[in-house]
């Protein structure tokens, strides 16, 4: 086909409009590059394919520090949300996660407005058919209807779209998504330049009919009342709020998926891909289980608007009237009528350590992937890839260094540093586990840990950066005037005295002293302390954090400086693995087909032995790298 090439060259290149496509054009166009994002459907921007919700376990994480970092997901979901939870309040700060369902379309309908209106941002409808290289540097994009728009850098962020099928039963038919359609072509091109191309299969609950569920006999789950927003420069959350329902499977349910299973895509061998392993589909829970004879499920709605409710927990791909038999034998849906069938879904996926840590392919120079490309799930793992790898595209078109960030730095750090050391061969997900500095890497503090860097790449604003500022001044003040201001025994309430076995003491301890006490918190503080009351929240709950787990926070903060020669040597992009004796086959092998950017990184790859690393640091130290 013959293109005609369009008249405006861009800096950047987004394709793709999901939740990477949006945070990565947005955050080249904030940075001050000319940018177009294409996309199949522009009434698709943002959309929600699966669950309507934002956060979650470690998920939450990540949207705090997208937000910390100055991207959109946080504000978002905090404009648009109708139920705000925050998860595991009766653990540490640590594993606390904020979690909120989400108006789908007014969602949606609000991304696009902000993108609409984004300066330096242009938004068209296409199909990106294939690349256009230079050599090995891409140049730009060809589209479906023969247009060609060049541009210095390119994102990828296609998400389930690449050769994307839908199974419904033994049903199968092509689309990036129910109702869209798919992208085909690209993984093709992909493929023939190198690229070494997977395929992986995810799924999502058919959408029930509100009006035919039965709601008094279910169990409803409120919010948390006041409502915690996600981003750090939301004041406070003023719409009302939803419930969602809680209901369960039963012995009945089980066996009438066990019946269905010879017309099942995924035991009957049609599906290849590999599925989601944290977020398996009914009829995978059902025979990975035998022994359990219930499995939960929340019905959420699915906005304020729509009488649409989403199971969640109970995706299948199995035949549609299987469908209608199981979700009609849990009580209270005994009549509920399905609007939406579930599916599974297999796409095409781009294996993720064929890139930098930057995002880039090491293949072609300005290419970047970020989202389920790289073999991830999840709105939240999607939109953290997409924001990193659209500063780093801008980065790059101002001729500075990328952004990287390490795994004692952020949970985003984390999952593109699992990703691109050790690949994925399943639909990955991020937990809390994941990070062995989690301590370090809460959600409370990730605007302490991250809004520096997004004030000096530009997507931090001067207004939000100047409240921050404030805000960690005042921490630092505080606890400067905890360890300074003691309690005179003489002197102090009695009934605080006795109420805290402080009765008899000889000396004076400091209100920092007091408050590492597990049984002390700013509530009680303020008893003795008038000054504690006029506390912000946010200025106390870090205060309060960060005197209880001082010990072990600094103990982290050690193990981070031990392994920082490790990150920061980097390893030659030219080095010659055969020629440096002492290595074994195992470990050139390894070395070879991971290509990691760092020491820190190589020493993650399973294979690579602690002596090994240490061969190879004085290898680069030969060459005077290091």
């Amino acid at each position: 086909m013959a293109y005609v090439d369009y008249e405006k060259r861009y800096d950047v290149i987004v394709v793709g409009a999901g939740h990477a496509g949006c945070e990565a054009a947005l955050a080249a166009a904030r940075m001050g590059c000319e940018t177009l994002l294409l996309t199949i459907n522009l009434d698709a921007i943002a959309l929600m394919s699966c669950n309507p919700a934002i956060g979650g376990l470690a998920k939450g994480h990540l949207v705090k520090e997208i937000d910390a970092l100055g991207g959109e997901m946080g504000k978002n979901i905090d404009a648009t949300g109708i139920q705000f939870r925050i998860l595991n309040t009766r653990k540490g700060p640590a594993v606390r996660a904020s979690r909120a369902q989400a108006d789908k379309q007014q969602y949606r309908l609000r991304m696009k407005k902000i993108l609409e209106n984004q300066d330096r941002l242009d938004l068209k409808q296409g199909e990106v058919t294939g690349l256009v290289f230079d050599r090995s540097t891409v140049g730009g994009v060809d589209t479906k209807v023969g247009i060609r728009f060049r541009g210095t850098t390119v994102i990828l962020t296609t998400g389930t779209f690449m050769r994307g099928l839908i199974h419904v039963g033994l049903t199968h038919y092509a689309g990036g998504r129910a109702g869209d359609l798919p992208s085909i072509g690209l993984s093709d091109q992909l493929r023939e330049f190198g690229f070494t191309v997977g395929r992986l299969k995810t799924g999502t609950p058919a959408r029930l009919d509100g009006r035919t569920i039965d709601f008094s006999r279910l169990e409803p789950q409120y919010g948390d009342d006041p409502p915690q927003p996600f981003s750090f420069a939301t004041g406070q959350i003023n719409q009302s709020q939803l419930p969602c329902y809680i209901a369960y499977t039963n012995i009945r349910t089980h066996d009438i998926i066990r019946g269905g299973l010879d017309r099942s895509p995924l035991y009957s061998g049609v599906i290849e891909g590999v599925g989601p392993r944290y977020c398996p589909s009914i009829e995978d829970k059902v025979m990975r289980f035998p022994d359990k004879d219930r499995h939960q499920t929340f019905l959420e709605p699915e906005g304020r608007d729509t009488v649409e409710y989403y199971p969640s927990g109970l995706s299948t791909s199995l035949p549609i009237d299987v469908q209608y038999a199981l979700y009609r034998s849990i009580e209270g849906l005994e009549r509920v009528e399905i609007m939406r069938p579930a599916y599974a879904i297999e796409y095409d996926y781009v294996d993720p350590i064929q890139l930098h840590t930057s995002l880039e392919t090491k293949l072609v120079a300005n290419l970047y992937h970020a989202g389920q490309i790289n073999g991830t799930s999840g709105y939240e793992e999607a939109a953290a890839q997409g924001l990193m790898a659209g500063i780093n595209a801008a980065l790059r078109v101002r001729g500075q260094e990328p952004l990287v960030l390490g795994r004692s730095e952020a949970y985003i750090g984390v999952l593109i540093d699992d990703l691109v050391t050790l690949g994925t061969r399943e639909p990955y997900r991020m937990f809390t586990s994941r990070a062995e500095y989690r301590l370090l890497l809460r959600e409370d503090n990730a605007d302490l840990r991250l809004r520096e860097f997004g004030h000096a790449v530009g997507l931090v604003d001067d207004a939000d950066y100047g409240r921050f500022r404030e805000k960690r001044a005042q921490i630092a003040e505080e606890i400067t005037r905890l360890q300074q201001t003691r309690l005179a025994p003489s002197t102090a309430d009695s009934t605080f005295l006795a109420d805290f076995a402080l009765t008899g003491l000889q000396n004076a301890p400091s209100f920092e002293q007091l408050l590492r006490r597990p049984d002390i918190t700013y509530a009680e503080l303020e008893r003795i302390d008038p000054l504690a009351a006029a506390l912000p929240p946010a200025v106390r709950e870090q205060v309060e954090i960060q005197v209880k787990y001082q010990g072990y926070i600094e103990r982290q903060l050690e193990q981070v400086e031990r392994s920082k020669k490790l990150e920061a040597t980097r390893i030659p992009t030219d080095v010659d693995y055969q020629a440096i004796p002492g290595l074994s086959i195992e470990v050139r092998e390894k070395l070879l087909k991971f290509r990691p950017d760092t020491l820190g990184q190589a020493s993650r790859i399973q294979g690579v032995t602690p002596a090994a690393v240490g061969i190879l640091a004085l290898a680069i130290k030969a060459r005077g790298n290091a």
